[in-house]
């Protein structure tokens, strides 16, 4: 059985370096608000009532990873919802190589580390 993957910010940030795919879930609002990882791809998961739509989230998050073994970084405020969007991208759909953002955003910023706001 895969588990998903906590990631530090500085071995986030290497691999930032490296392109890796990473996927930020938090609201607009939120990015706006507190900038973005560079290069992440925004894909709000949960609205701000807890709502989401998985049918659609799945065909755009399928467009950027294109294969269940590709691997990819999930991004949020706190590590929470990763954690959850990630055990079920694991237990639900197959995903071989989940990785998410330990802290979120929180620790990122906490660390100083350099975000963008587009």
């Amino acid at each position: 059985m895969n588990e998903l993957i906590d990631l530090p910010p500085k071995s986030v940030e290497y691999m930032v370096k490296d392109g890796i795919v990473m996927i930020d879930v938090r609201r607009p609002e939120e990015w706006k608000a507190t900038g973005i990882i560079k290069n992440s791809h925004k894909m709000t998961f949960f609205d701000m009532y807890g709502n989401y739509d998985v049918i659609t989230w799945m065909k755009d998050f399928e467009k950027i990873v294109t294969s269940k073994d590709q691997q990819f970084i999930l991004i949020c405020a706190h590590a929470n919802r990763t954690r959850t969007i990630g055990n079920f991208l694991i237990q639900n759909h197959g995903y071989t190589n989940v990785t998410h953002l330990e802290g979120g955003m929180a620790l990122w910023l906490e660390e100083g580390r350099n975000v963008t706001f587009d």
